[in-house]
């Protein structure tokens, strides 16, 4: 390939990204989001046009001038998105077109990271089974985006803390060429934290924190409009800031970190220890259904109110708000993001963590940060594993 060939793809990738990110654009806008020169857009676009991605979408806003074209990418053209989000003990996988419309149901897989030694080949089997389901050729897949948790390599395409590949190399070279398609792989809450830049609270921000709330405590952090990840690619640790006071060990083998008190794993043990010492709660019925985790029975008894589960989740928030106070005053970001499984606590989150910041933060930054729970929540990491197959692959 020469490199004006080269040189032209990646033009037209660029276009077609800012579009997948932006819903409709005119020439104008493409040009200067993509800093390229209008005439190059207007090429790019036009073989877009002919080759079906991009679609007219008719005449923008008037703003006093001529009313200019504008574009989106065309939902017509057949070609699809593997979005599959990892947990530690559930993963999910969404098949999104080019509109971020999904094609299907949500499938979901119960798939304990820690403990299942056969959870490379259930992963496999899993993503294979549904992409077989979806009836879809594999030739109009694009290609599979992975959020999962632990210490991941995504240039290399490693998890040095969960899935290791059979053969010691990497893990995206034995995901593709056990399924077939390209796969890209990146930490679950850098994921939710381009999502929520590009779709969710963080959109129209360039210094953003957010927050993944689930069976640990991750951090995804952008800056000047850009993710963050630190220079061996692992900043973000959130979990294990040395904030706790208790002697529990953690999962990194360290003692004192935020997870330890804060996780919902840790939620749940804590309301089974308070029920079994006599405190009355609905998360006794509720914990007896195992059609559901215990950890989503917690929260679902927070926002219906249960005593015993709001006493515990704002104890656990108020400490989360004071580590979010320490990276206040590291950072000074525009705006903090409550997403992941936890977010779904919504406002109950809010006080304990506003009152923790309001007590340890210096006022002049605490008021110039903003703080919002996230509208995508669970869907954040879809979201972003989506994302990480458009800004990867190649289009031909």
């Amino acid at each position: 390939m020469t490199a004006t060939i080269r040189k032209y793809r990646i033009l037209r990738k660029e276009v077609i990204k800012q579009l997948y990110y932006s819903k409709m654009l005119t020439l104008t806008e493409l040009s200067s989001l993509s800093h390229k020169s209008l005439p190059l857009i207007t090429n790019a676009v036009s073989d877009l046009v002919k080759d079906g991605y991009v679609l007219e979408h008719g005449l923008a806003p008037s703003s006093g001038g001529r009313r200019p074209l504008t574009f989106s990418l065309n939902p017509q053209k057949q070609m699809y998105i593997i979005a599959v989000a990892m947990d530690q003990l559930v993963t999910r996988m969404v098949i999104y077109d080019l509109l971020n419309k999904p094609q299907n149901i949500t499938y979901t897989l119960p798939l304990n990271l820690v403990d299942d030694t056969d959870a490379l080949p259930k992963l496999v089997q899993f993503i294979k089974s549904n992409i077989s389901l979806s009836g879809i050729p594999s030739e109009q897949f694009l290609g599979i985006g992975i959020g999962m948790p632990g210490f991941v390599n995504a240039e290399h395409g490693v998890n040095h803390t969960f899935l290791k590949s059979p053969d010691e190399k990497s893990l995206t070279g034995h995901l593709k060429k056990s399924i077939g398609l390209p796969v890209f792989i990146e930490n679950d809450s850098s994921l939710i934290a381009f999502a929520e830049l590009k779709f969710g609270m963080g959109k129209g921000y360039d210094d953003i924190m957010v927050v993944n709330i689930g069976w640990g405590i991750g951090l995804g952090m952008i800056i000047n409009g850009n993710l963050f990840k630190g220079h061996n690619g692992y900043a973000g640790e959130f979990s294990h800031i040395p904030l706790s006071q208790s002697n529990k060990l953690c999962s990194c083998g360290k003692r004192g970190c935020l997870e330890v008190d804060t996780s919902l794993l840790v939620l749940v043990e804590r309301a089974r220890s308070e029920m079994a010492n006599g405190i009355s709660s609905s998360m006794e019925n509720l914990f007896k259904d195992e059609s559901r985790l215990q950890g989503d029975h917690f929260l679902d008894a927070a926002r219906a109110g249960d005593p015993l589960a709001l006493s515990i989740l704002s104890d656990a928030a108020f400490l989360i708000g004071k580590g979010i106070a320490t990276l206040i005053h590291i950072m000074n970001p525009e705006l903090i993001v409550l997403s992941g499984r936890g977010a779904a606590a919504g406002k109950f989150l809010m006080a304990p963590i506003q009152q923790a910041i309001n007590e340890f933060c210096i006022p002049r930054l605490a008021d110039h940060t903003e703080i919002k729970v996230s509208s995508l929540a669970s869907q954040s990491e879809l979201l972003g594993a989506a994302t990480l197959v458009v800004e990867n692959c190649d289009f031909a």
